[in-house]
Protein backbone atom coordinates (compact mmCIF):
# COMPACT_ATOMS: atom_id res chain seq x y z
CA UNK A 1 0.00 0.00 0.00
CA UNK A 2 1.37 3.36 -1.02
CA UNK A 3 0.99 6.36 1.23
CA UNK A 4 2.03 8.80 -1.51
CA UNK A 5 -1.62 9.75 -2.09
CA UNK A 6 -2.66 9.82 1.55
CA UNK A 7 -5.82 11.93 1.87
CA UNK A 8 -5.61 15.14 3.89
CA UNK A 9 -7.75 14.93 7.03
CA UNK A 10 -8.56 17.74 9.41
CA UNK A 11 -10.86 17.66 12.42
CA UNK A 12 -13.49 20.37 12.86
CA UNK A 13 -14.41 21.75 16.28
CA UNK A 14 -16.73 24.69 17.03
CA UNK A 15 -18.38 26.06 20.14
CA UNK A 16 -21.54 26.46 18.03
CA UNK A 17 -22.34 22.75 18.37
CA UNK A 18 -22.09 20.11 21.10
CA UNK A 19 -18.59 18.93 21.95
CA UNK A 20 -17.91 15.26 21.17
CA UNK A 21 -18.59 12.97 24.12
CA UNK A 22 -16.42 10.17 22.80
CA UNK A 23 -13.53 9.41 20.47
CA UNK A 24 -14.92 11.18 17.40
CA UNK A 25 -14.84 14.61 15.78
CA UNK A 26 -17.77 16.96 15.23
CA UNK A 27 -16.71 16.68 11.58
CA UNK A 28 -13.74 15.73 9.47
CA UNK A 29 -12.64 17.58 6.35
CA UNK A 30 -11.04 15.30 3.78
CA UNK A 31 -9.98 16.26 0.26
CA UNK A 32 -12.64 18.97 -0.06
CA UNK A 33 -15.44 16.97 1.58
CA UNK A 34 -16.94 17.53 5.03
CA UNK A 35 -18.28 14.56 6.97
CA UNK A 36 -20.40 15.74 9.92
CA UNK A 37 -20.95 13.30 12.77
CA UNK A 38 -24.48 12.59 13.93
CA UNK A 39 -25.93 15.54 15.82
CA UNK A 40 -28.61 15.38 18.48
CA UNK A 41 -30.81 18.23 19.79
CA UNK A 42 -28.34 19.49 22.38
CA UNK A 43 -28.06 23.26 22.76
CA UNK A 44 -24.38 24.11 23.29
CA UNK A 45 -25.24 27.60 24.63
CA UNK A 46 -27.57 26.42 27.39
CA UNK A 47 -26.00 23.01 27.92
CA UNK A 48 -29.43 21.41 27.75
CA UNK A 49 -31.18 18.92 25.50
CA UNK A 50 -34.16 20.12 23.49
CA UNK A 51 -36.81 17.65 24.64
CA UNK A 52 -39.85 19.33 23.11
CA UNK A 53 -41.75 18.20 20.03
CA UNK A 54 -39.82 16.67 17.14
CA UNK A 55 -40.07 19.95 15.19
CA UNK A 56 -38.12 21.77 17.92
CA UNK A 57 -35.63 18.91 18.17
CA UNK A 58 -35.12 18.91 14.39
CA UNK A 59 -34.51 22.65 14.36
CA UNK A 60 -31.88 22.38 17.11
CA UNK A 61 -30.14 19.48 15.34
CA UNK A 62 -29.97 21.33 12.03
CA UNK A 63 -28.67 24.48 13.72
CA UNK A 64 -25.88 22.33 15.19
CA UNK A 65 -25.14 20.82 11.77
CA UNK A 66 -25.10 24.28 10.20
CA UNK A 67 -22.65 25.62 12.81
CA UNK A 68 -20.28 22.72 12.19
CA UNK A 69 -20.47 23.15 8.41
CA UNK A 70 -19.74 26.87 8.71
CA UNK A 71 -16.74 26.13 10.95
CA UNK A 72 -15.52 23.76 8.23
CA UNK A 73 -15.90 26.42 5.52
CA UNK A 74 -19.05 24.89 4.06
CA UNK A 75 -22.80 25.38 4.47
CA UNK A 76 -26.16 23.64 4.35
CA UNK A 77 -26.42 24.68 0.69
CA UNK A 78 -23.42 22.43 -0.05
CA UNK A 79 -24.82 19.29 1.60
CA UNK A 80 -25.10 16.38 -0.83
CA UNK A 81 -26.29 13.60 1.52
CA UNK A 82 -28.10 13.43 4.83
CA UNK A 83 -29.03 10.55 7.10
CA UNK A 84 -31.93 11.09 9.48
CA UNK A 85 -32.47 8.72 12.38
CA UNK A 86 -35.87 8.99 14.05
CA UNK A 87 -37.01 7.31 17.23
CA UNK A 88 -40.54 7.23 15.76
CA UNK A 89 -41.36 7.36 12.04
CA UNK A 90 -44.70 8.79 13.11
CA UNK A 91 -42.71 12.02 13.54
CA UNK A 92 -41.71 12.03 9.86
CA UNK A 93 -44.10 14.75 8.66
CA UNK A 94 -43.22 17.17 11.47
CA UNK A 95 -39.49 16.53 10.99
CA UNK A 96 -39.81 16.88 7.23
CA UNK A 97 -41.55 20.29 7.49
CA UNK A 98 -38.63 21.73 9.50
CA UNK A 99 -36.04 19.93 7.37
CA UNK A 100 -37.52 21.49 4.21
CA UNK A 101 -36.95 25.00 5.64
CA UNK A 102 -33.25 24.30 6.20
CA UNK A 103 -32.75 22.62 2.81
CA UNK A 104 -34.82 24.89 0.58
CA UNK A 105 -32.34 25.21 -2.30
CA UNK A 106 -32.93 22.92 -5.27
CA UNK A 107 -31.96 20.25 -5.60
CA UNK A 108 -32.25 19.12 -2.00
CA UNK A 109 -29.64 16.65 -0.74
CA UNK A 110 -30.04 12.92 -1.16
CA UNK A 111 -31.45 11.52 2.07
CA UNK A 112 -32.08 8.35 4.04
CA UNK A 113 -34.57 8.36 6.90
CA UNK A 114 -34.89 5.39 9.22
CA UNK A 115 -36.55 4.56 12.50
CA UNK A 116 -34.17 3.32 15.16
CA UNK A 117 -34.72 1.56 18.47
CA UNK A 118 -32.85 4.13 20.54
CA UNK A 119 -30.71 7.25 20.17
CA UNK A 120 -28.14 8.84 22.48
CA UNK A 121 -29.74 10.41 25.57
CA UNK A 122 -33.11 9.06 24.37
CA UNK A 123 -33.65 11.97 21.96
CA UNK A 124 -36.11 11.75 19.09
CA UNK A 125 -33.73 12.54 16.21
CA UNK A 126 -30.12 12.41 15.08
CA UNK A 127 -28.80 13.70 11.74
CA UNK A 128 -25.44 13.36 9.98
CA UNK A 129 -24.44 14.94 6.68
CA UNK A 130 -21.84 14.94 3.93
CA UNK A 131 -21.05 18.23 2.23
CA UNK A 132 -18.53 19.78 -0.13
Amino acid sequence: MSFANKPSREGVLTDGAPKPIGPYSQAVKCDGWVFVSGQIPYDPASGKLETGPIAAQTERVLKNVSAILEAAGSSLARVVKTSVFLKDLGDFDAMNAVYAKFFSEAPPPARSTVQVARLPRDVGIEVDVIAR
